[in-house]
């Protein structure tokens, strides 16, 4: 009831405030001065994260890590999955409703004019800005950087950049991955500490390129830490010594690379070896790569058949989660819709001969998105066999039957959090 009641008042804010991305830290900074809020003056150190993918799945590995350790600490992310409470997290629940409603509605009455995003990033700032007590601020970055609404804090403790790929071209008005990688690092603090990420090469040598006149300490994947896998087992390696990982609620090597991330992160905040690999098992990724065991809309498919969702929608997410898919024996079902900015066609090619049949949806309410007739003329494309279904339960139940098989729902965490709210 809470979900519903946020989202409903979501769809208010979603018409008050422009949703379209327009980059520029004025609007934000003069609400803040307006209302003698100073985020550099707000108690407990700053962790940002930013990058192109994995940002949210750093953010909760720090957070199930810190808490685990007894840290008292606050989220912000983006996007909500379910919810716009989601975005919020404070010491050890999401923020009310009727706080997020309350915040908003004063955000509203000052007539500033903002974003979307800027507003909802004003709201957990308003939120953390009189907490005492805190040990960290987890805070996940929008698409870029330099003018992104969180760029607020001079000289955050730590400074996170994902993988970074070829993403929000149409955006940042760029047409190259080495401009997308000056705007995703090119404007760090330069008195932080800086962790990167698994990158390719060519994005590696781009960033230490950049990287290389700012006096911040900086820890690279491959070199300062790293994940080693032996056959299924996974071993995360740095100048510390070696750590055995154990989980069964994290599925694709992209996920573990990013868990290297918060461990060098938690190893380098003096967090002890015993704490960490207690809370590894404990970390999961609402959304990605999840499989669904309960809930309203298994009663569409059998009991014999597995539901397993992913909202990763890039290139690089498609890639992730095709290499563990090909090692599934079943046959894989899909239902598939995505946004038109994500370059569905070349996305999709990643799945070679994984589906057996893909049906096609599009989301309601949500512009963005491909519509389903153009979802199948790709598939058809690309000689993968599909059906057009106006929403998700038609869509369960056109792949249902006895075969056992698995059903995957894929393209956007839009999607994911269609199929969670409705489910």
């Amino acid at each position: 009831m809470k979900n519903q009641e946020a989202n409903k008042f979501y769809q208010i804010l979603q018409k008050r405030f422009s949703r379209r991305i327009n980059l520029d830290l004025s609007r934000i900074k003069y609400f803040l001065f307006k209302k003698k809020i100073y985020p550099n003056q707000i108690e407990g150190e700053i962790i940002t994260v930013k990058g192109s993918d994995g940002k949210n799945s750093v953010v909760q590995s720090l957070k199930a890590i810190f808490i685990e350790n007894k840290k008292k600490i606050t989220t912000f992310t983006s996007p909500g999955i379910i919810s716009p409470l989601d975005r919020i997290f404070i010491r050890d629940k999401f923020i009310s409703f009727k706080k997020f409603k309350n915040i908003s509605k004063k955000i509203i009455k000052s007539k500033i004019k903002l974003t979307l995003f800027e507003a909802i990033t004003l709201i957990y700032i308003i939120c953390i800005n009189k907490l005492k007590g805190f040990d960290y601020h987890i805070v996940e970055a929008g698409a870029g950087w330099e003018k992104d609404s969180i760029n607020l804090w001079e000289n955050p403790k730590i400074q996170i950049v994902t993988n970074i790929n070829l993403q929000h071209l149409d955006l940042f008005k760029v047409k190259t991955l080495a401009q997308v990688v000056k705007i995703k690092v090119g404007f760090l603090s330069k008195n932080t500490n800086i962790y990167i990420g698994k990158q390719s090469p060519y994005v590696l040598k781009k960033i230490k390129e950049i990287l290389k006149s700012n006096p911040s300490k900086k820890y690279y994947y491959g070199t300062d830490f790293k994940i080693i896998k032996n056959k299924n087992k996974y071993f995360y390696k740095d100048k510390k010594g070696k750590l055995i990982l154990k989980s069964n609620k994290i599925n694709s090597d992209g996920l573990w690379d990013n868990i290297a991330l918060t461990i060098k992160v938690a190893r380098d905040l003096k967090i002890k070896k015993e704490i960490i690999l207690k809370s590894i098992p404990k970390i999961s990724f609402q959304g990605r790569l999840e499989y669904i065991k309960n809930g309203k809309l298994r009663k569409f498919i059998n009991p014999n058949e597995d539901l397993l969702l992913d909202g990763g929608a890039s290139i690089k997410a498609a890639k992730n989660a095709y290499t563990y898919l090909k090692k599934i024996k079943k046959p894989i079902y899909g239902i598939w819709a995505i946004q038109k900015n994500r370059y569905p066609e070349k996305y999709l090619k990643q799945f070679k001969k994984i589906f057996k049949k893909i049906i096609c949806i599009k989301i309601p309410n949500e512009k963005n998105f491909c519509s389903s007739k153009k979802l199948r003329n790709i598939a058809r494309k690309l000689k993968i066999k599909n059906e057009i279904a106006k929403n998700i339960p038609e869509a369960l139940n056109k792949v249902s039957n006895k075969q056992d098989k698995i059903i995957y729902i894929f393209g956007s965490l839009y999607t994911i959090g269609k199929f969670l709210s409705l489910n």
